[in-house]
């Protein structure tokens, strides 16, 4: 469902996602982050709290790794109002970065992440 990764709020600030869109369907993820943040949480740690959602609500086998986390790698690029940004995925790794403009310069900036591997 093309949109569906995706919740602004002009009032409090935006949440984009890639990766396994039926994760964050299943826990209206963008949505989550986005009520956070306007509850005075940071963008990181918003996205983090939705991540671990996304974790703990993966229960089906196909979806698991031999170590019972998700097998596969959402990703969370947040703003708010403020211009307060973050990155997150679900894993630490080469390809957990992203993009932003501070206004002066663009930056390759590494992601936060809720698991190492």
């Amino acid at each position: 469902i093309f949109g569906a990764g995706l919740f602004v709020d002009n009032d409090v600030g935006a949440c984009g996602s890639t990766g396994r869109g039926e994760a964050n369907l299943k826990t209206c993820a963008s949505f989550m982050v986005v009520e956070y943040m306007r509850q005075g949480v940071h963008p990181e740690e918003a996205a983090l709290r939705v991540m671990q959602r996304i974790a703990d609500n993966t229960t089906e086998p196909y979806l698991l790794r031999a170590d019972g986390q998700p097998a596969f790698g959402p990703n969370f690029y947040v703003v708010n109002k403020k211009g307060e940004y973050a990155g997150v995925n679900l894993y630490k790794g080469p390809r957990a970065k992203f993009a932003v403009h501070d206004g002066t310069v663009n930056k390759l900036r590494d992601s936060a992440y809720l698991f190492e591997s």
